[in-house]
C-alpha cells in the first residue's frame, strides 16, 4: 500500500489487482474506489464526505497524473484504471455472476451481446438523488439481489454513496466496483483516448476536446487545483 495525498493507494500489477477483486467478490462485502484527480481534489475540497470514500476496502489508482506527482515524492502508485479493471474482469475466466447498476436497458443488451459466456444481470438506476425514495429503493434492490460483483457506473461520487450506503442495508458479501463510465465505453456509447493518449498521460485532453461543454470546468477551471493540494499534503507536511 502507498500512502499518497491521505489516501492509502493499492500496489500491485493488473494481474495482482485483479486477483484481489476476485476474492472480495467471494468474501465479506467491500468496495472498490478509484480515485482520479477530480475525485482527489473533491475529497480534499469536502465536496465528498471523507468517511464515504477513504472506508473502501481498495483504492485503485486510475490516473496517470497522480502517479507523476507521487513520483515527485519518490512514491510508486499502480495505475490501474476502473474501465481496464472492467473490461479485464469480463473478459477473465470466473463463474462470478456480475450486476450491473447504471446503463440502461439497451447498453446493458449490448454488453451481454458482447460477453455472451458471462453471468450477468441488470438492476434498475433511475435518475437518484442520495436520500430520497428512489434512492433507498435502489439500494434496498441491490443489497437483496444475487451478485458476486456490483459494477456501479452512476458517477462519482453517487456510486461510491451507493456502494456505501450497501453496507448499512445489511449487504453481506460480494464486492461493488465503483467504475464510472466503463460500461460506456465498452458498448462504445463514449469512445476512450486512443492508446498513444494514454500512454501520454492525456486522457484528460481527449476526453475535453471530445466534449469541450461537459469537460471544460472539470479539466480547465476545477483540475488545476490538485497541484496545490498536492503541495499541502505532500510538499508542506513532510
Amino acid at each position: 500500500m502507498t500512502r499518497f495525498m491521505t489516501l492509502d493507494f493499492a500496489d500491485g500489477d493488473r494481474a495482482a489487482l485483479l486477483g484481489r477483486v476476485r476474492e472480495m467478490a467471494r468474501g465479506p462485502y467491500g468496495y472498490v474506489v478509484t480515485p482520479n484527480v477530480d475525485h482527489v481534489i473533491k475529497l480534499m475540497d469536502g465536496r465528498v464526505d471523507a468517511d464515504v470514500y477513504t472506508g473502501a476496502a481498495l483504492h485503485i489508482c486510475d490516473s496517470r497524473i497522480l502517479a507523476h506527482l507521487a513520483r515527485l515524492r519518490g512514491k510508486r502508485l499502480d495505475v490501474y484504471p476502473g474501465s481496464d479493471l472492467t473490461a479485464d474482469l469480463l473478459a477473465a475466466e470466473h463463474d462470478l455472476t456480475i450486476a450491473v447498476f447504471g446503463p440502461d436497458r439497451a447498453a446493458f443488451d449490448d454488453l451481454v451481446a458482447r460477453y455472451p459466456g458471462r453471468r450477468l444481470t441488470f438492476l434498475e438506476a433511475p435518475m437518484l438523488t442520495p436520500g430520497s425514495a428512489q434512492w433507498i429503493e435502489a439500494v434496498d434492490v441491490a443489497a437483496r439481489a444475487e451478485w458476486d460483483v456490483l459494477l456501479a457506473c452512476v458517477s462519482f461520487p453517487k456510486q461510491e454513496l451507493f456502494a456505501h450506503a450497501l453496507s448499512a442495508a445489511g449487504r453481506k458479501t460480494g464486492v461493488t466496483l465503483c467504475v464510472g463510465a466503463s460500461i460506456d465505453f465498452l458498448t462504445g456509447r463514449q469512445q476512450r483516448a486512443p492508446k498513444l493518449f494514454q500512454q501520454l498521460s492525456l486522457e484528460w485532453l481527449h476526453r475535453l476536446l471530445s466534449q469541450p461543454r461537459r469537460m471544460f470546468r472539470r479539466y480547465v477551471v476545477e483540475g488545476p487545483a490538485i497541484f496545490g493540494w498536492f503541495v499541502r499534503t505532500e510538499v508542506l507536511k513532510s
